[in-house]
């Protein structure tokens, strides 16, 4: 029998605040956090802006020689979701009985720029032992798996920008089917070095724009394309019976996941959507709820030409004339495209819709494109009781991901 699911932590690394609760009130707020990239020269780059974390310190300088940034992220918000959570593997819970699930579409790329340099121009004996360890993308579950003590599956699930969406749906998945009684889930990314930027400059996926209120602009008829960011989120699930035998203050419930794959392209996504609207029903039907229940679509909404208006017409095909009444809105506007984070942190972004009834905004939309035609909340934020929360996630390699929360109700 299938076990019900809930939230009861929440860990948040973004370019708009480095905890759950600030990153929060500046989406509410609208803040846009796009601005002129400072990690690395940007002087012969197409692209100049991105979405930066900034005033990070992690908390042990020595440890975090051993972390590449992405990781550092990562095991910084986790510590967040499990002090809020009050989970603690190994005493109110078996160690074996919680499994981590942390990806990270790109891992330590810059790591790994920085020591190929270093090899080049200082030789092969200069290169760090460590190298390797801090460029593989599960080195976020592992090293977050040794600091609390996990000692159940911890993997790194790797499909580009929706992998925060399907590390989330895969710990549900073994949560609700007893493979576990709890997870640590969500992703982590920090591609900012020059060679991964000049590639996405390169493909023209990102947006050349040099001013921050034009760059991420989901939905629009004006949108280039994205903007990268960085960060990290983490949500820690649990069955509910143990949840509630601890006495865990209940934030919402995990109630459906969907995951098809385009089988199309290795970066555009299939136009028509319709295996992006798959994966949507998929999530409605597991969590048993009729399109017209849904109160907020966090969007995937890239700011890019085709993805936005394939996940438009994918809205469309599942939800008929419901799609004219769910609003739509894409935090990425503010954020930037944490690439395989996303997923991650604009989860957190719909347990806090739940929780405060607030829907967050599409900041700096200006011109309407006429077949994007849904309510993508431009206006600024919007009040509303939130029932169920849907996040949608698109990948490189045409991997799709949706996860739909739920208001926790006894």
């Amino acid at each position: 029998m299938a076990r019900r699911v809930v939230i009861t932590g929440v860990g948040a690394v973004t370019p708009i605040g480095n905890d759950a609760e600030t990153f929060w009130g500046n989406l509410i707020k609208g803040a846009n956090g796009i601005d002129f990239i400072t990690k690395f020269d940007t002087g012969d780059q197409k692209v100049v802006l991105g979405g930066e974390v900034k005033d990070f310190e992690y908390p042990d300088a020595r440890e975090a020689r051993r972390l590449d940034l992405f990781a550092q992220y990562a095991v910084v918000a986790a510590d967040e979701a499990f002090a809020m959570s009050g989970l603690v593997p190994g005493e109110n819970i078996p160690a074996e009985r919680v499994n981590a699930y942390v990806g990270s579409g790109i891992g330590g790329i810059r790591t790994l720029e920085e020591e190929v340099r270093k090899e080049i121009s200082k030789g092969k004996k200069f290169v760090s032992p460590l190298l390797v360890p801090m460029i593989i993308g599960n080195m976020a579950s592992g090293y977050i798996s040794i600091a609390h003590g996990i000692h159940g599956t911890a993997m790194d699930i790797v499909t580009a920008c929706a992998c925060g969406t399907h590390c989330i749906g895969e710990a549900w998945r073994a949560v609700r089917h007893g493979y576990a009684d709890a997870a640590c889930a969500g992703a982590a990314e920090s591609p900012f070095a020059a060679t991964c930027f000049a590639s996405f400059a390169n493909m023209k996926a990102m947006n050349p724009q040099t001013d921050k209120n034009r760059a991420s602009i989901p939905f629009d008829r004006e949108r280039g394309g994205f903007i990268m960011g960085e960060g990290a989120g983490i949500l820690i699930i649990e069955e509910l019976g143990h949840a509630k035998a601890r006495g865990a203050k209940i934030l919402a419930e995990v109630v459906g996941y969907g995951t098809t794959s385009d089988g199309h392209h290795i970066t555009a996504p299939l136009e028509s959507g319709v295996y992006a609207a798959a994966a949507i029903r998929m999530a409605l039907e597991s969590a048993g709820a009729a399109p017209g229940e849904i109160s907020y679509i966090n969007a995937h909404g890239t700011s890019t030409p085709l993805n936005d208006l394939m996940e438009t017409r994918a809205v469309k095909e599942v939800f008929g004339k419901a799609a004219y009444e769910v609003p739509i809105s894409s935090t990425k506007s503010m954020t930037a495209h944490l690439l395989g984070a996303a997923g991650a942190i604009e989860a957190v972004a719909c347990v806090k819709a739940i929780n405060e009834s607030v829907i967050p905004p599409t900041i700096n939309y200006k011109e309407k494109d006429p077949e994007l035609d849904l309510d993508y909340v431009t206006e600024g934020p919007r009040k509303l009781d939130v029932k169920y929360a849907m996040s949608n996630n698109f990948g490189f390699g045409g991997h799709n991901g949706s996860v739909i929360f739920k208001r926790f109700e006894g």
